[in-house]
């Protein structure tokens, strides 16, 4: 079928995670058909994580609850517009618009009676599995019908403007010094570590000659962040001055990441640099981050329970009999907050920080061979 193909739409109207773990589908179709005109569906605000995707040729956006008018105006502008659509979530709505807008439709159900009638809309479909298998491998499994071979690392990408705007919020980048990027606030604060927790890593990052970037984005409890800021007061604030695909950037170039689970840690992963990531209640089988040039044919990188490293990537997971509980937060809501999180460790974050960056070190102390 693959030779066939001239025009693909990928639906992922979900979250901005969902989004950039969507992008290893995209990459591979690119990489086996270069010509393929390549878009993509994906909620109004998730969007600039794609930017400057040399894969995408159009993104287009639509509301989460839209409005009559313009979503009926969308559906016939999408209309058996594409040879081919995928939609990588087995929801309702994003099954139909792969209908709409596909002559052959590829996506993901679960295997009950109440999906029957989505199984009628598509060409083929694949069982979702939401505990065992990862989202980047879950993902992945819909180019089989294709006849397209997997690539597994997602993109990180932004263009030349972000670029420059990120070497006027911090110089350093220019220079070799080594520098750190913590990443304190995620979207929702049932992911949150601590205000302390945070202060005395970055406090240790700058003892040990690192520059420390601070990140995130600006939470509602503003002073979460301020209470971080004022305890480091020789960091580098980017809290909410920097955009997803600048943050990419950044990242691409720094010595040590440490953040919790979010879609920032996802990007971190895949450009490489050595990741500490703090996870909680989530299922790190289904989301832990994918590490660069991880095994595109792998279920997960991950277990369900412990700490564990895989590449460059380590994942410090919460303590507890209940960990991970698959909630969002301890009072079930994504404003609560997580007490495997709360109650993690200053020094063990510390512990798996020191040995990435001496394991960075020694491999810059090794001569490449000629």
């Amino acid at each position: 079928m693959k030779r066939d193909l001239h025009s693909v739409l990928v639906v992922c109207t979900r979250r901005i995670g969902d989004v950039f773990l969507a992008t290893p589908v995209i990459r591979s179709l690119k990489a086996a058909l270069p010509h393929v005109m390549i878009d993509i569906l994906v909620f109004e605000g998730t969007q600039d994580i794609l930017s400057g995707n040399a894969d995408i040729n159009r993104v287009w956006t639509i509301a989460e609850r839209p409005a009559i008018r313009p979503h009926l105006a969308l559906l016939r502008l999408l209309w058996r517009r594409y040879d081919v659509a995928v939609s990588v979530l087995a929801g309702d709505r994003p099954t139909f618009h792969a209908w709409v807008a596909g002559r052959y439709c590829v996506g993901t159900l679960l295997p009950d009676k109440k999906s029957w009638w989505k199984r009628r809309l598509l060409n083929h479909w694949v069982p979702f599995d939401n505990l065992f298998t990862h989202t980047v491998a879950m993902n992945l499994q819909l180019l089989a019908p294709l006849g397209i071979t997997p690539l597994g690392t997602p993109v990180v990408s932004w263009t030349d403007k972000e670029e420059r705007s990120v070497q006027t919020l911090f110089p350093a980048i220019r220079s070799a010094h080594p520098y750190a990027v913590l990443h304190v606030s995620p979207k929702f604060a049932y992911k949150t570590w601590t205000v302390d927790g945070w202060v005395a890593l970055g406090q240790w990052l700058i003892e040990r000659g690192l520059i420390v970037a601070v990140t995130g984005v600006e939470l509602a409890e503003q002073s979460y962040c301020d209470q971080i800021i004022h305890g480091l007061p020789k960091a580098i604030n980017l809290i909410g001055r920097v955009t997803l695909p600048a943050l990419g950037c950044l990242l691409s170039r720094a010595a040590l990441y440490v953040g919790t689970d979010t879609a920032v840690s996802h990007m971190a992963a895949a450009v490489g640099v050595p990741s500490v990531v703090l996870f909680g209640p989530s299922n790190p089988v289904k989301w832990g981050p994918w590490p660069k040039e991880f095994p595109s044919t792998a279920q997960s990188p991950w277990h369900k329970q412990g700490s564990q490293r895989q590449g460059n990537v380590v994942l410090l997971q919460g303590e507890g009999d209940c960990v991970p509980c698959l909630a969002e937060g301890c009072d079930r809501h994504v404003n609560s907050l997580s007490d495997c999180l709360q109650r993690m460790s200053v020094h063990r974050v510390i512990e798996a920080a020191e040995a990435m960056l001496r394991e960075r070190e020694i491999n810059a102390a090794v001569p490449t061979s000629v």
